[in-house]
Parts: C-alpha cells; sequence; structure tokens
C-alpha cells in the first residue's frame, strides 16, 4: 500500500514538473495573471477608454459627462509617480502636498472635487469596477458637480501600476494654502 502511495506522489511531481510554467507576474498578482503592460503609444486609448467608462456610469446616475482635462491628467501622473517612489499609495504628496495643491500646480483653476487612487497590477477597468464597489471612491466617480476628469498612472518595471483618477469643476477657488509642514525644512541630524 505504501509503495501505491509513493508511486502516486511521484507521478504526481512529473506531471508538475512537465507543465508550462505561468506568465510572468509581480509579486502581488494573482497566480498565473499576465502583467498588464501599458505602453506610451496608449496612454490617450487608456485614458479614453476609462473617460467613456466613467461617463456611462455617470449616464447612470443621472449626472452630466465629464471631460478629459489635460491640467488634471498631469497632476495625476505626478501623484502616481510620486506614490510608486514612495512605496504607499495615499493622498499626500512626499512634499506634503494635497491634491488641491498638486492641481493648482498643474494649472487647474477650477475647484478640485476628489481623487482616487489604486496600487495593483489590474487593468483601468478592473480598478474602476474595485472604486465602484466603494462609497468613497464610488462617490468621487459619480459627483454630480464635477465637470473634468484627470485620470494618469505610472508602472513600474515589474509591472505594479500606481493609478490617480481626479475631478473637478464649478468656480474658481482662492488659491490653496501650501501645508505648512511641506514648508519647514528638515532639522540637520547632529553628527558626533
Amino acid at each position: 500500500m505504501t509503495r501505491a502511495v509513493w508511486v502516486l506522489i511521484s507521478s504526481l511531481f512529473l506531471l508538475t514538473a512537465c507543465e508550462t510554467p505561468p506568465p510572468a507576474a509581480g509579486p502581488d498578482s494573482k497566480p498565473g495573471q499576465r502583467v498588464y503592460r501599458i505602453s506610451k503609444a496608449e496612454v490617450s486609448r487608456v485614458q479614453f477608454r476609462m473617460l467613456d467608462a466613467v461617463n456611462a456610469l455617470r449616464q447612470l446616475e443621472g449626472a452630466r459627462q465629464l471631460r478629459l482635462d489635460a491640467t488634471l491628467n498631469a497632476a495625476s501622473a505626478t501623484h502616481s509617480r510620486d506614490m510608486a517612489v514612495q512605496n504607499r499609495p495615499w493622498h499626500f504628496g512626499s512634499d506634503g502636498s494635497s491634491p488641491v495643491e498638486r492641481a493648482w500646480r498643474a494649472g487647474y483653476r477650477q475647484t478640485m472635487l476628489g481623487e482616487n487612487i489604486s496600487e495593483t497590477f489590474e487593468t483601468e477597468l478592473q480598478t474602476l469596477a474595485a472604486w465602484m464597489e466603494l462609497p468613497e471612491t464610488r462617490n468621487v466617480i459619480v459627483d454630480p458637480q464635477a465637470e473634468h476628469l484627470g485620470f494618469s498612472w505610472y508602472q513600474e518595471p515589474g509591472g505594479k501600476i500606481w493609478w490617480t483618477l481626479m475631478t473637478g469643476g464649478g468656480p474658481t477657488p482662492v488659491q490653496p494654502t501650501p501645508n505648512p509642514l511641506a514648508l519647514v525644512p528638515p532639522e540637520p541630524i547632529p553628527q558626533g
């Protein structure tokens, strides 16, 4: 009996060794999942695919259609890269800046309404579906006050994508006051 069990186990190991290995994937991705790569030639297609998907969701809610805004795209791209450098998804820049400050710096002169972020190996539409599942991120997407959409990302060499979606609209706000912590230089470390 034990001999039969060992033969069965050995056969399973041999069969496993003969299988084709799954495609390369990042450390956080699902086993067997292909890395979603975005080429430079696909940037505008990905942004307009997201715009179309967001507008379809907004239409279901009775909200007006959004227009893609170059300044919000630029602020989104900058923040996506900064999140990758910081290696954490959060709404504050490495310099302490808020989403409102980043939008203003990029040249957006209307009210910045919301920002969604994500760190994932998923496509833009999978990420949008995940955002729609949570009330906080869903509200950014379907906000009836929004007029403009900014959407961009940074993809690491290993495939991980840092997504940022920003919405804005309405009147021109007062220039945001910078975060006071961002203006204070770090204290020197005592030597010795």
